[in-house]
């Protein structure tokens, strides 16, 4: 009888164990999901505006954040190109338009974290400087990325 109570205790430690471990695994891999998810919102971010703000001859970050931020410039072919950059909640939004035309939206990232300075667009000596922060989750489990850019001004044709 004695022999059965020590098996069962043992088993139920071990089980313990095994439980636990599955728990953290189960809790790592959600947290490293959230942050790559978090990472590729920043990226994409980045991505759109420095690719734009390298076209724009014109930059004008607005608001204490630096958004709305808008970027103009003319093409080769005497067309006007107007590109806004907006926050709608937790999202950036990217609207573009050639020649006063009807804006074409595109959602640009999501999960940005707008609060305070975490989400910022200052120009300083024509530098762009761009700093986005995503979070993903809420609470102890909320992962945040942050990731800093300065783009540098179109070279004058």
């Amino acid at each position: 009888m004695l022999e059965l109570i020590v098996a069962l205790a043992i088993t139920g430690f071990i089980s313990v164990g095994v439980a636990m471990a599955t728990v953290q695994v189960v809790d790592q891999g959600g947290r490293n999901s959230d942050y790559n998810t978090a990472s590729r919102n920043t990226l994409n971010a980045i991505h759109w505006i420095s690719r734009d703000a390298q076209m724009a001859q014109t930059l004008e970050p607005n608001g204490s954040s630096g958004f709305p931020l808008n970027l103009s410039w003319v093409e080769w072919d005497n067309s006007n190109h107007l590109i806004t950059y907006t926050e709608a909640g937790d999202k950036l939004r990217r609207s573009y338009s050639i020649d006063g035309g009807a804006p074409n939206e595109t959602l640009v990232a999501q999960y940005i974290n707008w609060v305070s300075e975490n989400t910022t667009c200052e120009l300083s000596d024509s530098v762009l400087k761009l700093t986005v922060t995503t979070t993903v989750g809420a609470g102890l489990n909320a992962v945040s990325v942050t990731r800093m850019r300065d783009i540098a001004p179109r070279p004058s044709l």
